[in-house]
């Protein structure tokens, strides 16, 4: 059998596996089993047989259930690390920096989420505003957000009855850029 044909068994192997021992059935299993021991045990007088026969069939299960848990969530991390990968590569106000950010050092992702501690911390301070993503623009676009905010705020206080103004976000989903912006291509480098 080759390196790919055995590959490629252990995945469906431990995809199954782990959806099997993850279901009730497989509890209840266990549970049956560990009952049947304890009742056995005046039949087998405690003996030190009976005691090693429970210690290895647990130590065998957990230690290949080891394996087969972390490939299973290796494989669903990663599944997991491309969807967001996507949704921030789509994103236009996201910072393609953060595209596999989990390939960062400890180190530069906790500066990250200090970075992103702050924001949270200043965003909590305005009134209710959309949270920022761009590590780059951040900054820019806190600050855009609190004027559109205030802008929004002046001209509800100005708005006559029965006519609503254009808003900033009906604004920008026509396309068009912020004042004081140029319109890009939304990807940043």
């Amino acid at each position: 059998m080759n390196n790919h044909s055995f590959t490629r068994f252990f995945e469906k192997f431990a995809s199954k596996a782990t959806q099997a021992t993850g279901s009730s059935t497989a509890f209840l299993l266990a549970l049956v089993t560990i009952v049947i021991w304890v009742v056995t045990g005046p039949i087998f007088g405690y003996s030190d047989t009976w005691q090693l026969v429970i210690n290895t069939g647990t130590t065998i299960i957990t230690f290949l259930m080891v394996f087969l848990i972390q490939k299973s969530q290796n494989k669903d991390s990663l599944a997991m690390q491309i969807k967001l990968n996507e949704l921030i590569a789509v994103n236009t106000k996201a910072s393609n920096r953060l595209l596999n950010v989990e390939d960062l050092t400890e180190a530069e992702l906790h500066a990250l989420h200090q970075f992103f501690g702050k924001l949270a911390a200043r965003a909590k301070t305005e009134a209710n505003l959309f949270e920022s993503h761009s590590v780059e623009e951040a900054e820019d676009i806190h600050e855009d957000k609190i004027e559109a905010l205030k802008q929004r705020q002046a001209a509800r206080r100005k708005v006559r009855p029965g006519r609503q103004p254009a808003s900033a976000h009906t604004q920008q989903q026509a396309g068009q850029p912020r004042p004081g912006r140029k319109k890009t291509d939304g990807k940043h480098p």
